[in-house]
């Protein structure tokens, strides 16, 4: 369900400034994304875990606000963003 070292140290390598640039908000919209996607595959096939529903429906709150504030601080970042990510809006 969670990422590992290496995908997140990637994650951060492409959407961030520096390899040590985790908390860029672009960077943690990508790590929450890929541990969206990781924890939807889990859903398909569990679909009574209700601890693990209660939790992706957080992460998606938590990544929706961070690409508010993205939007918010530079609309061409959040644009260039989600069509990288493969997000809807």
């Amino acid at each position: 369900m969670s990422i590992t070292k290496s995908r997140k140290a990637e994650l951060i390598a492409e959407f961030g400034g520096t390899d040590k640039d985790s908390g860029n908000p672009a960077v943690q919209v990508a790590i929450l994304t890929e541990r969206v996607v990781n924890l939807t595959e889990h859903m398909k096939t569990h679909k009574h875990d209700f601890g693990s529903r209660r939790g992706l429906l957080t992460m998606v709150g938590k990544r929706r606000h961070l690409l508010d504030y993205i939007k918010r601080r530079n609309e061409q970042e959040y644009a260039d963003l989600i069509k990288r990510l493969g997000l809807r809006r």
